[in-house]
């Protein structure tokens, strides 16, 4: 897993231009801590950082091939779980292998099958290739959009980067938002929409899509979407079918050089992919090596509600025991968990989900120092509908995003003046709209059906990517690599047409995919009730981080101040913003996140010097 970006222009001589693209490359160096490199060329230049994960001699890069007298040259992030399959087809075209990284098998995909080569990628990916044939520069990103890709154009140059950092390194492009950036947020955030990188003319390459620069501008064009068609398998049928596309996931996503491990909350989720990835590796003559995280003083504080209904603290133990792996217990300080904020932003490069960035962060951290890849089970949620948005009438009902909630009270912290610039309930209605007319309609579905596939497109769309950007850069971040065995395209494709009743079997949140795993994984996993990843119930974060926002808005040089009605934050500060519990947003984020939030916002503002026009 690496850093990349980029630099294309046809205009200008890029060859001597090493040292914008080393600074571009260097922000990148937590993603990529154990190697660098950059290739230049009169109208490109790419820069690279790695982690190594697999043929730690043979995957540097760039990485360049021969066509005559012309390049072909590849910056990569990510892996490819299909890639004996397909170095193998290769092979039998005649090609020939220096390497066992995935990094050749895809450039040399592209050099037999051009942009159509990404139809037969699986796995978690984000390339460029520099096409000295066609005279053109090509980037791709996987079908779901779990390794990032941002770019803008400016004076006829496209600037692309793993992170946004990257390309504000860049000295043709401005930290600024506008009335979009802003509206991104205060009334997205910390979601974000599709395509939309909130700083100024800085665009995400959405999941599913690849770009080709040339001479002639930019061409845009998706190579994968979900599509709605009647599911026939049987209850049993689906069942079978659901458990081996998991397990053949998981089991795919074994392939390293480095030490595994998974990721383990004692949930449904980490339980299933930890339970494949242990069987296989037990054949082996290995024992997975799993961890958990906790927070001090959550034996003590932590209070069931409607979102966080257990404690995974004893699941985990059982799980453990019960699956026979090597468990690693991490323990996070609340006071660490509030200093994590800053990291956390800047591995973000934008405000995010406060304690839950940072905790994640501080997890992954101490994880690195046994393992370098992780697997987790991300993912299966929006896919299977474990959320309690699919359930609620209210929530189904309420023709927005069930995640984004109180969005009038929250305008009221914000000065008139910026209300009114972004004009929130129109952003979001129109946002909102957008999103339902992408779903992918099926003829003749009842409306009950139609309405649970535009939840479902809106979780797997919207919400799920905050969620996958957050594992992205909170692992990058610390040079580690996570992956989403749940998130395998082609489980994705099939879960996508399982109708709602099955989907709901029993009645209970991911009904299908407990059936699936009757017999396979404890019976009392099973059956517990769906519990999100654990957050501090300790009042010493909050405490904290009320005290800092506190301070922000009685310094006048605070850049908040500028979006903020400092009376109302600050009688938000004394009545302990109780008003927002137990969640404004998600199903985690309630007063403290809303003051760790406002912290967050300030902080971007400040440190990246961040200009509002």
């Amino acid at each position: 897993m690496c850093g990349i970006t980029g630099w294309v222009n046809f205009n200008m001589d890029l060859s001597l231009q090493n040292e914008v693209i080393e600074k571009m490359t260097d922000t990148l160096k937590k993603r990529g801590p154990d190697g660098s490199g950059i290739w230049l060329s009169k109208h490109c230049a790419l820069g690279h950082r790695r982690l190594i994960v697999i043929d730690p001699q043979g995957g540097s890069q760039p990485m360049i091939k021969k066509y005559g007298e012309k390049n072909f040259v590849i910056i990569h992030n990510g892996e490819l779980y299909n890639m004996d399959e397909l170095k193998n087809e290769l092979i039998s075209l005649g090609y020939i292998f220096k390497t066992r990284s995935d990094t050749e098998i895809i450039l040399t995909s592209y050099i037999e099958w051009g942009p159509l080569c990404v139809k037969k990628f699986n796995g978690i990916f984000a390339f460029a290739i520099w096409d000295e044939v066609q005279n053109r520069l090509f980037i791709a990103r996987d079908h779901l959009g779990i390794k990032p890709l941002f770019y803008t154009i400016k004076n006829g140059s496209l600037i692309f980067g793993s992170e946004i950092k990257a390309i504000l390194a860049h000295p043709h492009v401005k930290p600024e938002i506008d009335s979009q950036g802003l509206a991104e947020i205060f009334v997205m955030g910390p979601s974000r929409t599709p395509g939309c990188g909130v700083f100024k003319d800085i665009k995400e390459l959405k999941a599913g899509h690849y770009l080709i620069f040339t001479k002639n501008g930019v061409n845009i064009n998706k190579y994968w979407s979900l599509q709605s068609i009647p599911h026939e398998d049987s209850l049993e049928k689906t069942a079978e079918k659901i458990r081996y596309l998991l397990k053949d996931s998981s089991v795919r996503q074994l392939v390293s050089d480095v030490p595994l491990c998974s990721l383990l909350s004692g949930g449904l989720d980490s339980t299933a992919v930890s339970f494949f990835a242990n069987e296989e590796l037990k054949q082996k003559g290995h024992k997975l090596i799993t961890y958990s995280v906790d927070y001090v003083g959550n034996d003590k504080y932590f209070m069931p509600n409607e979102f966080q209904p257990s404690s995974d603290a004893d699941w985990v133990k059982f799980v453990a025991n019960k699956l026979d792996t090597n468990h690693n217990y991490v323990f996070i300080d609340n006071g660490e968990l509030a200093d994590a904020l800053k990291p956390a932003l800047y591995a973000r490069d934008l405000p995010g989900m406060a304690d839950i960035d940072s905790s994640l962060y501080l997890f992954l951290k101490e994880v690195k120092k046994g393992a370098t890849v992780a697997l987790s089970g991300e993912g299966a949620d929006e896919v299977f509908g474990g959320y309690p948005w699919f359930r609620h009438k209210e929530a189904l009902e309420s023709h927005t995003f069930p995640w984004i909630r109180i969005v009038n009270e929250r305008m009221k912290l914000l000065l008139p003046e910026v209300v009114k610039y972004i004009r929130p309930i129109e952003y979001l209605n129109d946002r909102y709209n957008e999103a339902l007319n992408e779903v992918p309609k099926l003829n003749g579905e009842d409306p009950k059906n139609t309405r649970m596939r535009e939840i479902f497109y809106l979780n797997i769309t919207r919400f799920m990517p905050m969620l996958l950007d957050r594992m992205d850069r909170m692992s990058m971040a610390v040079g580690f690599e996570a992956r989403v065995p749940f998130l395998d395209y082609r489980l994705v494709e099939y879960v996508w047409n399982i109708p709602w009743e099955m989907k709901n079997l029993n009645g209970r949140e991911k009904g299908i995919l407990r059936y699936a795993l009757k017999g396979y994984i404890p019976n009392e996993v099973i059956e517990r009730k769906k519990s999100p990843y654990p957050k501090t119930h300790n009042p010493v974060f909050k405490n904290i981080v009320k005290k800092w926002l506190k301070q922000i808005i009685n310094d006048s040089t605070s850049p908040l101040l500028q979006l903020v009605d400092k009376k109302i934050v600050a009688e938000l500060i004394e009545t302990d913003a109780k008003a927002y519990d137990p969640a404004w947003f998600s199903q985690l984020m309630g007063s403290a996140q809303l003051f760790a939030y406002f912290v967050q916002i300030n902080m971007w503002l400040k440190e990246y010097k961040i200009s509002i026009v």
